[in-house]
C-alpha cells in the first residue's frame, strides 16, 4: 500500500496553546489541475486520520476514503489539514462556553472521560482564535482553497466531534459544515444542549452530520443525540439536507469504525447526494 503523501507545517504555533503539528494532504485533483482552487476539510486528531497512528491501530485513512468517492464522481475532493492533538487534547476540545453551564453533578464523567493525570487547562476559545486567525490564514496563502464558508468543512471525533461544533457555532461565518463522529456528549452534561440552545447558526447556510455507535463509549451517546436532533428539526434544520444523524449499531468507539464510516460524511459535506 503506498505510503500518504503529507506536507508537515511546524511553524504555526501561538503562545498559551501546546506546539502542534500540521499535515496537509493534497488530492490529486490539486496537482492535475493547476489553476483550480479546492475546498479545505480541517480535521481533529490530525495524527488519526491518515495511514496507522500507533502500533496496532489503524488511522482513519481519510485520504483513501476521498480519493475512491473522487473516482466514482461523488464529491469534489477537499484538501485535507490534519491538526494533531496535544498533551492539553481536552483542554483544547471541551467547549469553554458550554463547561459554563456544567453542573457540578456532571463533573465525575467529565473526570471518568478525560481521566485525572490529564493535562486540562481550558482553552478551547483561544485554540478557535489560532484555527480562525493563524491556522487558516497561513492555508489559505500557501494552497489554492475555497476560502468562503460554503467550501470550508470541519470534522472530529469523541471530543474532537465537540469542539468541531463549537468551533461552527462559535464562527458560522468562517465553517460552513461539520462532522461530528461519536461525539463525546457526557463530557459537557446539558451544558453543550444549553448552549446549542442560545448559539446554533441560523438554518440555511450551514450543514451539520452526527453518528455515534453503540458499543464501548457510543453506548451512552444515544439520548444525547436524539436531543441535539430534535433541537435542530426545532430550528428548522431539514434532516438529510442540512443536517444528518445516523446511529450504526454494533459499532464502538475506534479509530475503526470511523474509517469504516468516513465515506458517509464526506459525502455529505462535499457531495450532491441528500442523506
Amino acid at each position: 500500500m503506498e505510503k500518504v503523501q503529507l506536507e508537515t507545517h511546524r511553524d504555526l504555533n501561538v503562545p498559551g496553546l501546546n506546539r502542534r503539528r500540521v499535515d496537509v494532504w493534497l488530492p490529486r485533483a490539486y496537482h492535475a489541475n493547476p489553476s483550480q482552487s479546492f475546498p479545505v476539510l480541517y480535521v481533529q486528531d490530525g495524527q488519526t486520520v491518515f495511514d496507522s497512528w500507533k502500533k496496532g491501530i489503524p488511522g482513519w485513512e481519510i485520504h483513501r476514503a476521498i480519493a475512491r468517492l473522487a473516482e466514482e464522481e461523488k464529491i469534489f475532493p477537499p484538501v485535507v489539514v490534519a491538526i494533531s492533538s496535544t498533551l492539553n487534547r481536552s483542554g483544547d476540545y471541551l467547549p469553554a462556553k458550554a463547561l459554563s453551564n456544567f453542573g457540578e453533578t456532571d463533573r465525575s464523567e467529565e473526570n471518568r472521560f478525560v481521566g485525572k493525570t490529564a493535562t486540562r487547562k481550558i482553552v478551547s476559545d483561544l485554540y478557535l482564535d489560532w484555527m480562525v486567525h493563524t491556522l487558516k490564514p497561513a492555508i489559505d496563502d500557501r494552497y489554492r482553497t475555497l476560502r468562503d464558508a460554503q467550501n470550508t468543512a470541519l470534522m472530529g471525533s469523541s471530543l474532537g466531534g465537540l469542539i468541531t461544533l463549537y468551533a461552527l457555532c462559535e464562527y458560522p461565518e468562517v465553517f460552513g459544515k461539520a462532522a461530528c463522529l461519536s461525539t463525546h456528549w457526557p463530557a459537557t452534561g446539558e451544558g453543550m444542549l444549553t448552549y446549542l440552545e442560545k448559539h446554533l447558526p441560523l438554518p440555511g447556510n450551514h450543514k451539520l452530520y452526527f453518528d455515534h455507535g453503540s458499543e464501548g463509549l457510543d453506548r451512552d451517546y444515544e439520548p444525547w443525540q436524539a436531543k441535539v436532533d430534535a433541537l435542530l428539526r426545532e430550528r428548522g434544520y431539514r434532516e438529510g439536507k442540512e443536517f444528518a444523524s445516523w446511529h450504526f449499531a454494533g459499532e464502538d468507539h475506534t479509530t475503526t469504525a470511523w474509517k469504516n464510516r468516513a465515506h458517509i460524511p464526506l459525502t455529505f459535506l462535499f457531495g450532491t447526494i441528500d442523506l
